[in-house]
């Protein structure tokens, strides 16, 4: 049975897409919004999502950019943005498919088979488990570890800072997203807060803090995380 996260605000359709999806047995999980959709996803790794790019707590694609950092899950887009611009945007950040709102039921049906096809044929579904050379992090245990197995202990707050940037690997995460994603919008601007969890991380991960090889700062902008 294929498991399909569906990540959507709306809760009427939300509850129509879960309701017509079990009708034609699928394991279905549901999220309100993106950080909760990126916790499922991480938690029970879906054989398929599907998103809304019009989420309350951040756009589509961040999600998009957040699932691809670990996983070629397929995912398949509706949003009410019909611009061509939007669909580029959406494909390019790693969506599959792109269904405009309104509709037809049958029709997104027959694009998720689609999906779940291409999916089963490019190997599957990655795993929510990123190492480096220093250390692992599972996001879906949410636990890091050192090089030799054994935990590290994070503080909650240190650990979500880890798991966004881990989640963005390879991009540049500005300081103002980091600050909005773990502590929240009132603090965009606190970019003292970074520089002294930043500091915790990397004394807790990295083998020589002071010349970090993984938890990089882009001086200005922002910090980014590589393997």
């Amino acid at each position: 049975m294929s498991r399909v996260l569906v990540i959507e605000d709306e809760d009427g359709l939300r509850r129509a897409l879960a309701i017509n999806l079990r009708g034609r047995r699928y394991d279905v999980a549901t999220a309100p919004d993106g950080a909760r959709g990126l916790a499922e996803a991480a938690a029970h790794p879906p054989d398929a999502v599907i998103l809304d790019l019009g989420l309350p707590d951040m756009d589509g694609t961040e999600v998009i950019e957040g699932l691809r950092g670990w996983s070629r899950v397929p995912i398949l887009v509706l949003s009410a943005r019909a611009d061509q611009s939007d669909k580029v945007l959406a494909l390019d950040a790693g969506a599959d498919d792109y269904v405009t709102k309104p509709f037809g039921m049958d029709e997104l049906l027959a694009r998720l088979r689609a999906a779940l096809r291409r999916g089963a044929a490019g190997g599957g579904d990655g795993t929510p488990v990123v190492e480096t050379a220093a250390f692992t992090v599972d996001l879906a245990a949410k636990q890091a570890r050192d090089a030799s197995g054994a935990p590290v202990h994070l503080t909650p707050t240190e650990w979500h800072l880890l798991e966004v940037l881990v989640r963005h690997e390879g991009k540049l995460v500005s300081q103002r997203q980091l600050l909005q994603d773990v502590w929240g919008p009132a603090y965009e601007t606190e970019s003292n807060y970074l520089r002294v969890y930043m500091a915790q991380l990397r004394r807790k991960l990295e083998p020589d803090p002071s010349h970090p090889r993984f938890l990089l700062t882009e001086p200005g902008m922002g910090y980014r995380f590589i393997r």
